[in-house]
């Protein structure tokens, strides 16, 4: 499948149209008990269909657990700023030098996990992480704007502090703000490309 398809969709068969209400009613609802539990631990299925209003049944049909429906609230969030990155304006997107492209990188994923670390540290923390397409797809970018030539181990190490579980860690125990820790990302994407 293409990255086009992927992002836009493409070839999925149509959505019934109850089913769709109860996809919006369930994620909705998910969101919202997520965020008040700060992630997915201790929000049961039942917890969801009960604030969804649909049966644990119809939940089970689409989302085997929490995880699976934190991963697909996620998706959304980051389809968003994978389009950006491909099609976006500069310097996220296409059309500055890698080192801008790096830092917007960073800041951007900073964004999103302060807005949705709820989520993130649902679905994708520890091996988790790794399972997923979008890993591969931020591991790729990354590994687009370095030097050609740059050891395959210095691509990892440049994902490596945007785990959610480091993010976390630097926000609640560390007590560093997001700008502070866009700004270590910076100093770190300047001496890396």
């Amino acid at each position: 499948m293409s990255i086009e398809v992927a992002l836009t969709g493409g070839g999925r068969p149509r959505e019934r149209a109850d089913a769709a209400r109860n996809r919006t009613k369930v994620l909705a609802a998910a969101e919202r008990l997520f965020a008040e539990a700060g992630g997915t631990t201790g929000v049961t299925m039942e917890d969801i269909a009960r604030a969804a209003g649909v049966g644990r049944a119809t939940l089970y049909r689409r989302y085997p657990d929490p995880t699976s429906i934190a991963q697909a609230l996620l998706d959304a969030h980051e389809t968003e700023l994978q389009e950006s990155i491909l099609r976006g304006g500069p310097p996220l997107g296409p059309g500055a030098p890698p080192r801008a492209r790096l830092s917007a990188f960073y800041a951007a994923m900073v964004d999103l996990l302060e807005r949705h670390l709820h989520l993130v540290l649902g679905a994708e923390t520890g091996r988790a992480r790794f399972r997923t397409g979008v890993y591969a797809f931020w591991r790729r970018h990354v590994q687009l704007l370095l030097a050609p030539g740059t050891p395959q181990a210095v691509v990892d190490a440049l994902m490596a502090p945007l785990a959610p579980e480091l993010y976390d860690y630097q926000r609640r125990v560390r007590g560093l703000t997001p700008a502070e820790i866009v700004a270590g990302l910076e100093w770190l994407s300047a001496r890396c490309t």
